[in-house]
């Protein structure tokens, strides 16, 4: 008589034999089952729950993986995260863009990201998000002093610089959180705890679109090559937000000639030798760099100088010619790089690749559709460095 308890033994044998035969027959079976059991332990239920998904500055959420075949334990990889400075109420861009770097590039890498606020991120955008990605993702809170207007700007002279500007019909001529994220970007992002671990980085913004697979790792590619910046698409500023920034950097170079580099690309920034400014800059809503190029003595130099003056508050200097004229004086030319494989598009401007890149890279985007010749484009003076 097959009793209970003799049937549970029954059926162990049973299991314990099939695990030994598929154990003989089956190639990788050992670990397959690890994989599976690790899947298990590695539920990102769990995870959420402990990590409680809370407000505070460094909340962390690790995902289980997707692709049971990638193990990045051995890959060699740069010490590098994706930093992204978003809003709750930009959720929507966010996860796009979010997913889409996944998609065609980070699925296969898994570098972590960091999303900075100046407000907690709240429950549903951390959930939001977090199911994007496989690898490490960090909420932080900028600290107060890092993002506000400081108290020594006089607002009645800012104030009235603003309304100027509003006069001109100058894009954000009147926001002061737009020239808070300008000041945050150009001289405090890379202090945040959360990327004091980190040194390179590549920004990415809500809303923005990556058109092609990046089958190689720019991150490697910038330490493997002594590489301190890197672009995609750059432009001319608008010369009435930056008045006074090219007589203050004469002033900064006069001061501190040290820091001048050799072979440096005053070429892109100047038609007469540094006398005046072109208005030429490298588009900073993507860049990958080097953050020990900004914690460096040159250019922690450099930014005090400029906030001093209060340009910030009293023009509209933008962090994109301030990393741009900091990465052409400061860094040898060689060391900024044009990345003109990777498809981005920031509206309303867009790089798409060319001829083979464009095939390789399996890429979305329109090759006709692309500003790297347009009329304001700066891509063929940065070219001609190196002709």
């Amino acid at each position: 008589m097959l009793t209970p308890r003799r049937f549970i033994v029954v059926l162990l044998v049973v299991v314990l034999s099939l695990h030994f035969f598929l154990g003989l027959v089956v190639k990788d079976y050992e670990t397959l089952t690890a994989r599976i059991s690790e899947r298990f332990r590695s539920h990102p239920y769990s995870s959420q729950m402990d990590a409680g998904l809370n407000t505070s500055h460094a909340v962390q959420v690790y995902e289980e993986p997707r692709q049971d075949n990638t193990d990045f334990t051995y890959q060699r990889r740069a010490n590098a995260i994706f930093i992204m400075l978003c809003r709750n109420s930009e959720v929507q861009g966010v996860a796009s863009s979010i997913q889409q770097v996944e998609d065609r590039f980070n699925r296969n890498h898994n570098y972590p990201w960091v999303l900075l606020n100046e407000e907690p991120f709240t429950d549903e955008f951390k959930k939001r998000v977090s199911v994007l990605t496989d690898a490490p993702i960090s909420f932080g809170l900028i600290p107060r002093e890092h993002w506000f207007q400081p108290d020594w700007i006089d607002e009645d002279k800012a104030k009235t610089e603003r309304t100027k500007l509003m006069w001109k019909g100058i894009i954000y001529a009147g926001s002061v959180p737009y020239r808070n994220m300008c000041r945050f970007n150009s001289g405090f992002f890379f202090q945040h705890e959360l990327l004091q671990p980190y040194r390179y980085y590549w920004r990415v913004e809500p809303g923005v679109k990556f058109f092609c697979d990046v089958s190689y790792d720019p991150f490697l590619y910038m330490e493997d090559n002594n590489k301190t910046y890197g672009f995609t698409i750059s432009l001319v500023e608008w010369e009435a937000t930056i008045p006074s920034l090219w007589s203050t950097v004469k002033e900064f170079m006069a001061l501190h000639p040290e820091y001048v580099a050799q072979e440096n690309s005053m070429d892109f920034l100047s038609n007469n030798g540094g006398e005046s400014y072109n208005l030429c800059h490298y588009w900073s809503n993507f860049e990958i760099a080097d953050m020990d190029f900004w914690r460096g003595e040159a250019y922690q130099a450099f930014f005090r100088y400029l906030e001093a003056k209060g340009g910030f508050y009293y023009e509209r200097w933008g962090d994109a010619p301030v990393h741009s004229i900091a990465a052409s004086l400061f860094a040898n030319k060689s060391q900024v790089h044009f990345f003109r494989d990777i498809g981005y598009r920031h509206d309303p401007f867009q790089h798409c690749p060319q001829g083979d890149d464009w095939t390789r890279g399996r890429c979305a985007c329109d090759p006709n559709d692309n500003f790297d010749y347009a009329q304001n484009s700066c891509t063929r003076r940065y070219e001609n460095l190196f002709v």
